[in-house]
């Protein structure tokens, strides 16, 4: 069973989170409340989220400040943040919010779909890293594994192994090559576009690492930075 990603919704105003949560409930993902920038941020210390959806405007903590905070945090800072505002201040106000880190800034009445989709290419993004990581894993298992045995390639018994990997990273490669036509041609946000291209590159790595477990190979393979 795969598991879902979750999304963390940080409004102030309940009847706003009432509607993200009726909006984005058809991505069927985990969707977790914050009231404020601090219960946002002590969310964050435990759980692994795919996207933020922050408030501008909150009391106490704005948005700013909160996404301030989760940018300077090794754990949190690669985090996508969407703000949501319910003013518009000109292009001072909007230029105040990417320096803060966020990938898109929306301006309320929003429209659901536009919302919608923008989340679901974040929450898709992550479930490939999600996948990456674990195919990752897998992989120093196996060169653990051969390296107890002193060979560099595989033997018999982690042939079968080598070939499981090989093929779950072929669907997580084509799920990602699908994924980066549908960004360039909906012509998404360049944050997202960035990231799957960052994806792509540490599935190529991985790629030539599982190629040089194969028998002839030279050497034991690198394997690819998860950052």
């Amino acid at each position: 069973m795969v598991q879902k990603a979750k999304i963390l919704l940080v409004d102030d105003r309940p009847e706003n989170l009432l509607a993200l949560e009726a909006i984005l409930s058809a991505l069927d993902q985990t969707l977790v409340r914050a009231s404020s920038g601090e219960e946002a941020l002590k969310a964050l210390l435990t759980d692994d989220f795919a996207v933020i959806l922050l408030d501008v405007q909150m009391p106490g903590m704005d948005g700013f400040e909160t996404a301030a905070h989760i940018k300077r945090r090794e754990r949190t800072r690669d985090i996508p943040i969407i703000f949501l505002t319910a003013i518009n201040h000109g292009p001072h106000h909007t230029f105040r919010g990417y320096a803060a880190g966020a990938v898109d800034y929306i301006s309320k009445p929003f429209d659901p779909w536009v919302l919608r989709a923008k989340v679901s290419v974040f929450v898709e993004l992550y479930m490939k890293n999600c996948q990456l990581r674990e195919q990752a894993a897998l992989l120093r298992l196996q060169l653990e594994g051969g390296n107890k045995g002193g060979s560099v390639g595989p033997g018999k018994e982690s042939a079968g192994l080598l070939a499981e990997l090989s093929a779950r990273l072929a669907a997580v490669e084509e799920q990602a090559e699908a994924l980066s036509k549908q960004l360039d041609d909906d012509s998404a946000d360049a944050a997202a576009v960035a990231t799957a291209a960052h994806l792509e590159r540490k599935l190529t790595g991985l790629r030539r690492a599982l190629d040089a477990l194969e028998p002839g190979t030279g050497g034991p393979p690198t394997l690819p930075s998860q950052n």
